[in-house]
């Protein structure tokens, strides 16, 4: 299973991704301050991270030719798990009309996050083998389709729209950089809007907060659906270029919901301000443009599964980190989206900080010899 490759990882990218965990502890320490035990949410985020280093440490270590052979039992692993939240209490876990966990009591473990990679790197391995069929007929645009829904009706069902989103929009980015004509990837996309759409007008709760978003004046309408976009943006101008200082933000305290997890990046921009928001900016652009550059040059070496994956993450990457990123500064309704490696959570950062793993091992198969020689994956 493991394989030296002789290179060590990307010193400049390795530090740039530990940089953001470490800040992203400290934020969610402090966006935590007021509503629970704060020292208890550090706690559990340090071990999380603890977990991701770990997990990262072993990835780092291994082939990618291990992911590509075993990617088939991966997806199938976690279809089941997105099966199984819907089991009754104690082994799925509710919250706030949603059955998106799995009840390990002290941690609860969001399957949907590993769909988020596994669909990586299962659509990866089926994109090259299903090339001709993929790029030149509706066929196989068709078994793409099949494969997205599989987990896509498992997530709608757990009323995770967000997770849906990611992980379709991922799949057919993959699909287009593969070679996927246009044409049928606008057949692609129209199918699944549709779906998406018909799915959120049937849904009143989110039907209803997306027509109260667009259709009347933000600062006018005392909804509910509004109130946490409102109360981002108070905290996001009381901040301005320099902030309130580390903890010092108020709009923490029972004024915004969700504030250590999807709302987080209005928390940074009240304590840190536009200086703290765009270190965060620049970060991610950092990590993310060397991502794709690192999928260029594998697939230059001909090692067009390693490229796929790469791609794929630094596509999950910009996505969700875009939209969250818009949901704070209002530019669009809140959803369940957080902040990769940032927001507080064990499942969404231990498969972020794997993903990003990924990346570096690939980085340095691409700067292996050996690897150039044998092309083992």
């Amino acid at each position: 299973m493991f394989e030296q490759t002789g290179q060590l990882p990307d010193k400049k990218l390795l530090s740039g991704i530990l940089v953001l965990i470490i800040f992203g502890w400290l934020m969610s320490f402090s966006a935590s301050l007021g509503h629970f035990d704060s020292y208890s949410f550090m706690l559990k985020q340090a071990i999380f991270i603890g977990m991701g280093l770990f997990c990262g440490f072993l990835i780092i270590k291994t082939p990618l030719s291990f992911f590509k052979k075993h990617a088939g039992k991966l997806f199938i692993l976690s279809l089941i798990l997105l099966a199984i939240v819907f089991l009754p209490n104690p082994i799925g876990f509710e919250a706030n009309g949603a059955r998106r966990w799995i009840n390990f009591v002290w941690f609860k473990f969001q399957p949907s996050e590993m769909m988020k990679l596994v669909m990586i790197l299962f659509m990866a391995g089926f994109l090259i083998r299903q090339e001709k069929q993929v790029t030149n007929s509706l066929k196989g645009l068709g078994k793409t389709l099949i494969i997205v829904a599989s987990s896509g009706i498992l997530t709608m069902l757990e009323t995770d729209l967000g997770a849906t989103i990611i992980i379709t929009a991922t799949a057919l980015s993959m699909l287009f950089v593969a070679g996927t004509f246009i044409k049928e990837l606008f057949y692609a996309g129209g199918v699944l809007l549709a779906a998406a759409g018909t799915y959120i007008w049937f849904d009143p709760v989110r039907s209803k907060r997306l027509f109260e978003f667009w259709q009347t004046d933000l600062w006018l309408n005392n909804s509910d659906k509004v109130h946490q976009t409102k109360q981002a943006l108070i905290g996001i101008a009381r901040g301005d270029w320099t902030g309130t200082g580390l903890g010092a933000g108020i709009q923490k305290y029972t004024k915004l919901p969700e504030s250590h997890t999807d709302m987080i990046f209005a928390i940074i921009g009240e304590e840190l301000g536009i200086i703290g928001m765009l270190f965060v900016l620049f970060c991610f652009a950092y990590i993310i443009g060397k991502g794709f550059n690192i999928a260029i040059e594998a697939l230059k070496h001909g090692r067009k599964y390693s490229s796929y994956v790469v791609f794929g993450i630094c596509s999950w990457f910009g996505m969700q980190t875009s939209v969250n990123i818009a949901m704070n500064l209002g530019l669009m309704p809140i959803k369940g989206f957080t902040l990769p490696l940032i927001s507080y959570g064990g499942s969404s950062l231990i498969f972020s900080m794997i993903a990003l793993a990924l990346i570096l091992r690939v980085d340095m198969e691409n700067r292996s010899d050996y690897n150039r020689q044998k092309q083992y994956v």
